[in-house]
């Protein structure tokens, strides 16, 4: 049995809750009311926090997680889908996450895009241009602001995040580690450039194409008109740098990741389901050296006993 008690922290709103102004969540100050969905600024009726052994269930001993908080020099904070949920970014999972006729997974993937490489750019067009009208919650705030603050008092916050919708960025977190890729970045399949790429549209062909209805109609745009390479002597087919199924993270990304995992002496789990490899190992992968583990989720999830 480990020395080191593992804390788990899960916030649900299953129930109504009632913000309380000018309290401080994490170390943080708020006078206005949050949004509730992480748990990081609103205060519910059920919150879930283990600081016992192996094996035990989730208790509410938030002392101990402050204290934890208080204590702690070097913060990563691992998010997923769930942490941008309240900015409204369609996460095409479960029921009623199609894109058309299409599942994310039959769109998202090397084979999709060789076959059909239209109708991929139309489908990371439109997530493109959805993104335009979102903007960061106040989970993405809180995360950034808490990064901010500890900073001046010499103690580093670092986002891992399987999100490539860039909301982190633009709250104003600093230290980011994207898994899964950035959507305003693009890779070319001939000279390999990554390039920062937020125009919109990305090309003229795509301008109002991407209607998610199923009754669209497949825009079959000549490949020669798809997203180009800027490289004068290029010119090459450009593709959306994010990973997608069946390819690798990576790899400095990982090796970043690994070491920020290895030094950290507080691991939050914000928004995320912890069922996509190799992130779900992250958090477990901490715990088992005795670092506390804090899962900000609306209910358990599959990897929560995992922690302990």
């Amino acid at each position: 049995m480990r020395q080191n008690p593992v804390l788990l922290l899960g916030w649900s709103i299953h129930s109504r809750f009632r913000y309380q102004p000018n309290r401080t969540y994490l170390g943080l100050h708020y006078r206005s009311k949050a949004v509730a969905y992480t748990g990081l600024l609103a205060v519910t009726k059920k919150v879930f926090l283990n600081m016992s052994q192996e094996n035990s269930r989730p208790s509410s001993d938030m002392t101990k997680f402050r204290e934890c908080f208080s204590k702690a020099k070097h913060i990563v904070v691992l998010t997923g889908a769930g942490v941008s949920a309240e900015s409204g970014v369609p996460t095409f999972r479960g029921a009623g996450g199609l894109w058309r006729k299409w599942k994310a997974q039959e769109l998202a993937s090397p084979e999709a895009f060789a076959s059909n490489p239209s109708l991929v750019w139309e489908f990371y067009h439109y997530r493109r241009e959805v993104m335009s009208s979102k903007h960061p919650n106040p989970a993405h705030v809180a995360i950034a602001e808490c990064e901010k603050r500890l900073k001046a008092q010499g103690r580093r916050v670092v986002v891992i995040t399987q999100n490539i919708d860039e909301l982190h960025k633009r709250a104003g977190s600093e230290n980011i580690l994207e898994l899964h890729g950035n959507l305003f970045t693009t890779r070319c399949t001939k000279c390999g450039d990554v390039s920062v790429n937020k125009e919109s549209p990305i090309c003229p062909a795509l301008a109002g194409k991407g209607e998610p209805s199923p009754n669209a109609v497949d825009a079959k745009i000549p490949v020669e008109k798809l997203p180009r390479c800027k490289k004068a002597d290029c010119k090459g087919l450009l593709r959306p740098h994010v990973v997608w199924f069946g390819e690798g993270l990576d790899r400095e990304v990982l090796r970043q990741t690994s070491e920020e995992l290895d030094n950290c002496d507080l691991c939050l789990v914000v928004g995320t389901s912890s069922v996509v490899y190799p992130a779900a190992m992250f958090a477990p992968q901490v715990a088992f050296r005795g670092v506390p583990v804090a899962e900000f989720n609306i209910e358990e999830t599959p990897a929560t006993s995992s922690f302990g």
